[in-house]
């Protein structure tokens, strides 16, 4: 018996000791890659999805992109807290499934409301693969690779940002529908991929199911919220008081909710670490900017310039290229000086490229002059601070806490876009008055500029323990 135990030993060797890492970390990596595809995608497509739609309002359009960032983010958190508890390869699985599906339907949506509705069950698909995908990555890896591996992964978004325009503008020419078809083949090779190379690893941790209801009430706040902002220029001022007042009930009935419940849906304790309450605070304030700088450029060139779709892809993918050189600069930056200072650093690029566009902007568009000069720097204040702070925000919490935090993180992110879009949509309102498109982008685009600026304040508290003195 010993004997054939040990000949079986001897014959599992060389797989046991062939290092998985780089294999795990290119599908999970490529699982996010898609997600983030999709998002920027969406933008390119944004223009051509209403104008399929005659008769709908920019606002009731632009639930394509919040009703998919309300849902993601609200459920960021409790599927964090299932893959804790259930396991992370079996949370990666089911989320990845649930969005390539869910992407299919969107290809074939009958109506914008269809669009809708199946858009919120993709990002039920994208909220459950995400921290269960970044919850591998800091379980399965040996140590020493796990900080490589979630740069790697935060600074996906930046190459989808490179890829999803050029690939949103060329599929928008013949459908925006194939927009959606491409993450379903790509989703099952992903999917085939980690049911071979991704190792099911369970900590057996106690985990209780977290507070459902909690995450309800984020939905209803920030859905009231976003919905009160982009109708405020088509509601009546009680309609708006309204929206407004089911916002604030609902953050007070969700802070009372984590204070309250055995088992809250963002455990109090998380908060009690000054480095990622800063990092999140910073994800906030950076990406609500981010999420109106990116629209408001696409929208810019559509509808103002006049730029095709695969014109507009064209000239968007040079900030985004910056972006992914400058992610592979700031954690060199941050060898010589803290972190909070890479990423403040990064915010006034980013501030300073949108104050450019803003003061040089102009109709008709000149892009070479006007946006590409402010574009670029904005792309490379992006690279410096988005995987910098990202990476550095879930650095202090325990490894119990990792796909928990990791879920805190990207609601914060998504929350930004949120609002970032909505404040976007109702600073714009209606496109049709062309002599006023330069005002109220320029308004925008002040928005954008003072938010960069507040999260380089916020960037300032991000020093992770082992760097403080």
């Amino acid at each position: 018996m010993d004997g054939v135990a040990a000949g079986r030993a001897v014959d599992t060797a060389p797989r046991t000791n062939r290092d998985p890492s780089t294999a795990i970390v290119w599908v999970v990596c490529a699982a996010a890659f898609i997600a983030m595809l999709d998002v920027f995608v969406v933008n390119v497509a944004f223009t051509s999805i209403g104008a399929s739609y005659p008769g709908r309002s920019l606002a009731d359009v632009s639930w394509v992109l919040n009703g998919y960032a309300i849902v993601y983010a609200a459920l960021l958190i409790p599927a964090g807290r299932l893959s804790d508890r259930f396991g992370r390869k079996a949370g990666f699985l089911v989320g990845l499934g649930i969005f390539t599906v869910a992407s299919a339907a969107c290809a074939v949506a009958p109506s914008l409301w269809a669009l809708v509705a199946f858009r919120v069950v993709q990002a039920a698909g994208a909220a459950v693969l995400t921290p269960a995908g970044l919850g591998l990555l800091l379980t399965v890896l040996p140590p020493a690779r796990v900080p490589g591996a979630v740069k790697m992964w935060a600074t996906t978004s930046s190459v989808a940002a490179a890829f999803g325009p050029v690939v949103g503008g060329a599929l928008v020419e013949a459908s925006w529908r194939w927009v959606f078809l491409i993450n379903v083949p790509v989703g099952v090779v992903v999917g085939v991929a980690a049911v071979r190379l991704v190792p099911d690893l369970r900590e057996r941790l106690r985990v209780e199911l977290p507070d459902i209801l909690g995450a309800v009430l984020v939905i209803v706040a920030i859905g009231a919220l976003s919905l009160g902002l982009v109708k405020t220029g088509e509601w009546s001022l009680p309609a708006l008081c309204a929206a407004s007042a089911v916002a604030v009930i609902g953050v007070i009935l969700f802070v009372v909710r984590i204070l309250r419940h055995p088992n809250p849906v963002v455990p109090p304790a998380l908060f009690r670490v000054p480095t990622f309450v800063w990092a999140n605070a910073t994800v906030l304030a950076f990406c609500t900017a981010f999420g109106a700088w990116f629209l408001s450029i696409a929208m810019w060139l559509e509808n103002v310039a006049h730029f095709t779709a695969v014109e507009t892809g064209l000239a968007i993918v040079p900030g985004p290229l910056a972006v992914a050189v400058f992610a592979a600069v700031g954690p060199r930056l941050t060898t010589r000086m803290p972190v909070g200072v890479v990423v403040a650093l990064g915010n006034l690029l980013f501030a300073a490229g949108v104050a450019l566009v803003l003061t040089t902007a102009s109709t008709p568009v000149r892009y070479g002059v006007e946006v590409l000069p402010g574009w670029l720097i904005s792309g490379i204040g992006i690279g410096l601070a988005l995987p910098t702070m990202i990476a550095a925000a879930t650095v202090d919490l325990p490894p119990e806490r990792s796909a928990t935090g990791s879920a805190v993180v990207n609601t914060a992110r998504q929350l930004g876009y949120v609002l970032g879009v909505a404040v976007l949509i109702a600073v714009l309102g209606s496109l049709d008055v062309a002599d006023r498109a330069l005002v109220v982008f320029r308004f925008g685009w002040l928005f954008v500029a003072v938010v960069a600026v507040v999260g380089a304040v916020t960037a300032l508290g991000i020093t992770p323990r082992d760097r403080r003195s």
